[in-house]
């Protein structure tokens, strides 16, 4: 069975519920799918195992949280090259957060990503819980 890590960070609890979202969709494609707040992972090798990364962070004054970015110079080190990837985050004003994570595992860390960034106000307005879940199938078509 292919495995998802989703790991995120969340201010108001919004990004951590987009993240529950994309797992059902993920999980609806026989995944098995691991969710881990940002802060949880604290070694490179915590990363290790998965066929496909998703990676989400609120976007807060035009940027992801502290800890999304202490994430991601870990990662970096973590050799996900060719990797299925994908990033989501929650916003208020604008989208800043999910973009910058996106270009990154694509550009810095090499993965095979989907379309683009999953960007929600809220998991429960205009589809949102739809998205979530279309978004988590849309990874597993790259592993499955």
């Amino acid at each position: 069975m292919p495995k998802a890590l989703i790991v995120y960070s969340t201010r108001k609890e919004e990004t951590r519920k987009i993240a529950e979202l994309i797992a059902e969709g993920l999980r609806f494609a026989a995944v098995d799918v691991t969710l881990a707040s940002a802060g949880d992972i604290k070694k490179e090798s915590d990363l290790a195992g998965y066929d496909a990364y998703v990676f989400g962070s609120p976007t807060y004054h035009g940027e992801m949280t502290g800890s999304m970015k202490t994430f991601l110079f870990l990662a970096e080190k973590a050799g996900l090259a060719g990797k299925a990837g994908g990033s989501f985050g929650a916003f208020g004003w604008s989208g800043e957060a999910p973009e910058r994570i996106y270009e990154t595992m694509k550009n810095i860390f090499q993965m095979d990503m989907v379309g683009g960034p999953l960007m929600l106000k809220s998991s429960s307005l205009q589809g949102g819980m739809k998205m979530a879940q279309d978004y988590g199938r849309e990874i597993a078509a790259k592993i499955i």
